[in-house]
């Protein structure tokens, strides 16, 4: 997916990216890996609770199928 990047510098991430890995509004962490540029939100320690569960604020990214079983069978593969 392509933007662009202004003349101050600023660059906007287009809402399906950010959906995609829980980009919200507010402080994101920028480094160098190689050739780019990685974004990261800035780690939130705060926890809401909606409807007895605890959630991060702004939701988080999108798990698929695929994610959520990687995560419950880590390295028993």
């Amino acid at each position: 997916m392509r933007t662009t990047i202004d003349r101050s510098g600023r660059v906007v991430v287009p809402k399906e990216l950010r959906d995609r890995v829980g980009l919200v509004p507010g402080e994101v962490e920028i480094t160098v890996s190689g050739n780019a540029l990685v974004l990261e939100p800035v780690t939130i320690d705060v926890l809401v609770e909606v409807d007895g569960r605890l959630l991060l604020p702004g939701g988080g990214p999108e798990l698929s199928t695929d994610d959520i079983r990687e995560l419950r069978l880590g390295d028993q593969r």
